[in-house]
């Protein structure tokens, strides 16, 4: 891979200092000692949403709000009213009141929507749960973690409110004809197919092929792409269990956290306690994530302990879910399992109908969106005399890698614990990556409590220096709470170190400090500008910072026959000579739909062709923003074809058909283009495209776009 990539990780922010990085660590097994609390696990009831469901809005006034609340109400959900701080008075017709407990008192809702910007949205979440609504919906991106881990130590304590999100669609009733979120209407239709989903653009590609089908959905659950999530795969599948409604159940995941084989685990369980099991299948995204990128959402990263998008495959397919590599398969897919288990396959197909009413195609232009978009985030780098007077100023010394390398050292840090929605020391008696595989441990501890004296306890046993020399096993434990101080005041991600004990002194030796930086906190709430205001952009390629200048995710990729090579600063493609002239430039809306994009033309192309490029137009795509994007692509000597992978949500496929016209102006394209058009104004999207009279091969098909794709980039695998 590209060398300085480790260095300059965008989307997030990093510090590196000699040793451990992301793409240096392999996939470890996970382990926690905690788990979440039972209290919590009592409001996942509340997520059976229907027609009975009385919503409010917070942030009801804002133009997003009023244009998808105007939407949701026209579809059947029952909206009763919103609030605004210290307003009063009416909009749309129904009760504006000033804050959300006299909403709970005057309104009674059983959920909430909450469309206000990042950075006003944990205060709101608050209130929500001081207020006690069911259900708390929070679709906005770039909430600060540690804001989210705050939220999530309160919602630990309760059995009142349960969250979806944050950084979610949302969550939406088909039959029930319910919407909370921001999900594209049109394709959804009333069925019995069930669906949990990380990624937005994903469920909505699955959500079309069910509809195409002929099964529609019941419940679509949107899990969110964030570190942590307040509702998760194994919260979604006990609802779908039990729900009448529900035939069978789609699961739709990507590369972060652990959440997946989780909840591989509980469906072993299931298949096992139940005589006749809901048929279940997947998709999962990212096998070919860059290594230490993060690949769009905030949580598409792989950490220490985490699975990969391979492992997570492999341990649903061995849980006996049936695994798909493109969502446009499920329709096929869901009925020939409906099938195999035994279910009436027509009678659910004449159910839906039933139940289904006309569903134009066509979706107003909406108000660009605030709250969700996938914008760039940037990356940090500082020296390593920087990085050390960061940590001397925590009282944490560093020292030079010992040469030798010492006989016993040890891994210690603090890191998320995404299933336990909390910090954690993270830790292992060894540093050796081959033994960290079966030996990395996490502790959970509470966020507002920080960890507790048993909790370091337990980790100098594990660490095996509890029977160290005194002054050594006290200075481990003022390690732990230095490190838990700069986590705590700097916002960290994963602050992770090395240790041993000094050979000729009762002290600790501490080297090769790894820090991880989240940075919503500035972005969103322009917290930690002291630390940002470090930031060098010298390291970035001018590609990345351009891209991040207009909301756009790119990150280049190895070619399919190189595994290293040097990049230039410019485009930050590896600059040797016998880099392959056949790769595919891909501009995709929606993050986990570019991941599985570059998954699927990997499988389908030849060997020594592949994707050249992840990139992902942001929730504030414009026709400039398209155009910029062709911009970058072809920047890429190593591209021979552009391929345009949409699914139409938010997005508007009209839309994104004039940035590629205007791209074919300005830009100057001069690669074939093959573009396919799904989901929102997609027959308009295509008659624009004919209009333009452009040598551009359109279509609706994902498989026959990627035929095309193959053949003019030198070969097929084959489909599968």
């Amino acid at each position: 891979m590209f060398p300085h990539h480790s260095r300059c990780l965008s989307r997030k922010l990093r510090i590196k200092s000699k040793c451990l990085t992301l793409d240096s660590r392999p996939s470890y097994a996970y382990f926690s000692s905690s788990s979440r609390l039972s209290g919590y696990d009592n409001t996942i009831q509340n997520l059976k949403i229907g027609k009975h469901t009385r919503v409010i809005f917070q942030g009801f006034t804002g133009k997003q709000a009023t244009a998808n609340a105007k939407e949701s109400l026209e579809w059947g959900t029952q909206i009763v009213g919103g609030v605004k701080p210290n307003g009063s008075g009416e909009h749309l017709g129904l009760p504006v009141l000033p804050s959300v407990r006299a909403a709970k008192e005057q309104l009674k809702p059983d959920a909430t929507g909450i469309y206000v910007a990042a950075h006003q949205a944990a205060a709101a979440i608050e209130e929500a749960i001081e207020a006690e609504i069911p259900l708390i919906v929070a679709v906005a991106e770039h909430i600060p973690l540690h804001d989210i881990m705050r939220i999530h130590s309160m919602l630990s304590t309760q059995s009142k409110s349960r969250l979806v999100g944050a950084n979610a669609p949302g969550i939406i009733s088909a039959i029930g004809r319910c919407r909370i979120g921001f999900q594209p209407l049109p394709t959804f239709s009333p069925g019995h197919i069930g669906i949990v989903a990380k990624s937005g653009t994903l469920s909505y590609e699955t959500v079309g092929s069910l509809t195409r089908a002929g099964l529609g959905q019941s419940l679509c659950i949107g899990m969110g792409g964030d570190v942590i999530a307040g509702t998760n795969f194994v919260d979604a599948l006990k609802v779908f269990e039990n729900d009448d409604d529900t035939e069978a159940i789609i699961i739709v995941g990507e590369l972060g956290g652990t959440a997946e084989e989780e909840a591989a685990e509980w469906i072993k369980d299931y298949r096992k306690r139940v005589k006749d099991p809901k048929p279940i299948a997947a998709v999962i995204g990212g096998f070919q994530a860059a290594p230490g990128r993060v690949m769009g959402h905030a949580g598409a990263w792989t950490g220490l302990g985490e699975g990969t998008a391979e492992s997570k495959y492999n341990a649903l397919e061995n849980a006996g879910v049936t695994m798909v590599d493109h969502p446009a398969k499920f329709g096929g897919v869901m009925k020939d399992i409906l099938a195999e288990s035994g279910r009436d396959v027509r009678k659910i197909e004449q159910s839906a109908a039933q139940r289904r009413s006309h569903h134009t195609s066509t979706r107003p232009r909406l108000p660009t969106s605030s709250l969700h978009s996938s914008q760039q985030k940037r990356s940090l780098h500082l020296t390593a005399e920087q990085s050390s007077n960061l940590l001397k100023s925590y009282h944490i010394t560093t020292s030079p890698t010992p040469s030798p390398s010492p006989s016993s050292s040890h891994f210690l840090g603090i890191a998320v614990a995404r299933s336990s929605s909390s910090p954690c020391i993270i830790a292992a008696p060894t540093t050796k990556p081959q033994q960290l595989v079966h030996r990395v441990r996490r502790f959970p501890f509470c966020y507002r409590q920080g960890p507790a004296q048993a909790t370091i306890q337990a980790v100098l046993a594990y660490l095996q220096l509890d029977a160290a020399p005194p002054a050594s096993r006290a200075g481990v434990v003022d390690l732990v709470n230095n490190l838990w101080r700069f986590y705590y005041e700097k916002e960290a991600i994963t602050l992770t170190l090395s240790l041993s004990l000094s050979p000729t002194k009762d002290e600790i030796i501490v080297y090769d400090p790894y820090l991880f930086f989240d940075d919503a906190a500035f972005k969103s709430r322009k917290r930690q500008e002291d630390l940002h205001a470090l930031r060098d952009t010298s390291c970035i390629p001018d590609t990345e910072l351009e891209a991040e200048r207009n909301g756009i995710v790119y990150i280049p990729l190895a070619s399919p026959s190189s595994s290293s090579g040097t990049a230039s600063k410019d485009t930050q493609i590896p600059s040797t000579t016998h880099e392959p002239r056949n790769l595919v430039g891909t501009l995709v809306n929606g993050a986990g739909l570019a991941m599985n994009t570059n998954d699927v033309l990997c499988l389908r192309l030849s060997p020594s062709t592949g994707s050249a490029n992840f990139l992902d137009t942001g929730g504030k795509a414009t026709s400039a923003t398209i155009s910029t994007s062709f911009k970058l692509i072809l920047s890429d000597p190593r591209v021979s074809v552009v391929f345009v992978n949409i699914f139409g949500g938010l997005t508007l496929c009209d839309m994104i058909a004039e940035g590629i016209i205007l791209a074919f102006k300005e830009v100057g394209v001069d690669k074939p283009v093959v573009v396919r058009l799904r989901g929102t104004n997609e027959e308009q999207g295509r008659e624009v495209l004919q209009k333009a009279n452009l040598p551009i091969k359109a279509f609706d098909d994902f498989e026959e776009a990627v035929r095309e794709v193959g053949r003019l980039a030198g070969g097929l695998q084959g489909v599968k």
